[in-house]
């Protein structure tokens, strides 16, 4: 909305409210010494929307969440909640949740106490106190637990009481970091179902701090991948997976199937020229040599009328439940390609002969 527009009605404000950011970063940069932690890092998050910081250990992840908690003052650059500023506002005032991946559990307090220690500048009386309190215990799926000491948990508890005293106070913005890396895969898949639907239920604006790529896919509308300190690439899950930026996002996201080509004029249009033969393409890109992506998900399929032809032999086979993941040795190095339960994966040592269709062929940027 321009400076100086007065909206015509109450659909436009809410049009408005809705479109705008809620937090914006502009050009963030944080040093440490001659290490460079944050990089001139720039992206907005939208009101109730779950947004996943995702990357490698040391790309910045966590550092760019202290910043934004006002745990540190960024080097230069600006940090805006609604639009203002949130320098001069202390980390007490900014009312942001922050869990950390060791929750952080007071020992000498019970459940109910270290869920209402987040409420302890809120001016609440203690019966009001008390039911904020039990209804957040609801809220995580475990009513009745306020009596208990933290230290007799399992860590999915532990992890849904620091949850509950996040949310307690009722954070305009909730910062979770790697909150459930310290917890094995079959745990952290249920409390990543419970985690969504929580959040999902509070519309709650969130900054989710991961390096696991499937987690943040299941959890957030929107992913910013970032590289050492620098934002690599933004999008949905979606958008992010069947078009990966650049080589390292492909790698970080499982997509190894990278071999090295070139897109030269041809008569036809652009050819793009690989060790598996060559293929018009349809969208113009760059010309020179290229780095090409061969989608695993294409599976080995004999049929298609165009693309690229692999001849190999069977190496590994890796049973995966609902997708098995085949390792095929050819000339040109190892391609893995996924297998749905449904067909049935080839033998190790078994020779292959399959075509990757058009589709599953990407040209990234270099």
């Amino acid at each position: 909305m321009e400076r100086g527009y007065k909206p015509r009605s109450i659909i436009e404000v809410r049009y408005f409210l809705m479109s705008a950011p809620i937090l914006s970063l502009d050009r963030i940069t944080k040093t440490y010494g001659e290490t460079t932690a944050v990089d001139s890092v720039s992206f907005d998050v939208f009101s109730a929307e779950t947004t996943a910081i995702l990357g490698p250990s040391g790309c910045g992840k966590s550092t760019l969440l202290n910043l934004i908690a006002g745990l540190e003052p960024p080097d230069a650059g600006v940090i805006r909640w609604q639009g203002e500023d949130l320098a001069p506002i202390p980390t007490h005032k900014r009312n942001f949740g922050l869990m950390f991946q060791d929750y952080a559990l007071f020992p000498h307090l019970d459940v109910a106490a270290n869920i209402a220690f987040g409420l302890r500048y809120r001016e609440m009386t203690a019966l009001e106190k008390k039911a904020r309190v039990e209804e957040l215990l609801e809220l995580v799926g475990m009513p009745g637990f306020g009596g208990r000491d933290v230290d007799t948990l399992s860590g999915g508890e532990q992890q849904r009481v620091a949850l509950a005293r996040s949310l307690a106070p009722q954070p305009q913005l909730l910062m979770l970091d790697e909150p459930l890396g310290a917890l094995d895969r079959t745990l952290r898949d249920r409390l990543l179902t419970d985690l969504r639907r929580i959040l999902d239920r509070l519309d709650v604006t969130t900054l989710y701090i991961t390096h696991d790529q499937a987690e943040a896919f299941e959890i957030a509308g929107r992913v910013v991948l970032m590289r050492a300190g620098r934002v690599e690439q933004i999008g949905t899950p979606q958008e992010m997976y069947r078009s990966p930026g650049s080589v390292f996002a492909a790698r970080f996201l499982g997509l190894d199937n990278i071999v090295q080509g070139k897109v030269a004029a041809g008569p036809d249009g652009q050819r793009l020229e690989t060790p598996f033969g060559d293929l018009v393409l349809e969208d113009r890109v760059r010309e020179g040599e290229v780095p090409v992506l061969l989608r695993p998900e294409s599976g080995l399929r004999s049929d298609g009328e165009s693309g690229l032809e692999v001849a190999g032999a069977v190496r590994e086979v890796h049973f995966g439940g609902a997708v098995s993941r085949v390792v095929v040795e050819t000339p040109h190095g190892d391609l893995t390609f996924m297998v749905r339960a449904g067909d049935t994966p080839p033998e190790t040592g078994e020779g292959v002969r399959f075509m990757i269709p058009a589709d599953a062929i990407q040209v990234l940027t270099p």
